[in-house]
């Protein structure tokens, strides 16, 4: 129980950070002016795969959790479009529907399939 209101915590904190980091890095430059050069660098390369390699488990445990194929689908864009905002979004809606006696287990775990 302690565990999961800590995460919440820490989740809310990362979010609200990296939507300000998005902004305002986005008001200082555009991504699609600078890819070629960024694309040129292997070690954004490397970061790119890494991250969408991260997004990909993290998208198993949405098929796992959830069984409503729109909602899946949903999931899937949100977390392609807009990175790590989209995962620690969903990961914070779980946390958020967890009852009060729920501990990290069943946040993790528990399928809308046994529902």
């Amino acid at each position: 129980m302690l565990m999961v209101q800590v995460f919440k915590y820490i989740l809310l904190v990362v979010l609200i950070f990296m939507i300000y980091i998005v902004i305002s890095t986005s008001l200082e430059s555009n991504l699609y002016k600078e890819w070629d050069y960024l694309a040129s660098i292997p070690w954004m390369r490397a970061t790119l795969w890494d991250f969408y390699a991260n997004i990909l488990v993290i998208y198993l445990w949405v098929i796992y959790k959830e069984k409503n194929v729109f909602v899946i689908l949903l999931w899937a864009v949100l977390f392609f479009c807009l990175g790590s905002i989209g995962s620690i979004a969903y990961v914070l809606i779980q946390l958020f529907r967890a009852k009060p006696t729920d501990g990290m287990k069943e946040v993790l775990m528990q399928s809308k399939r046994d529902v």
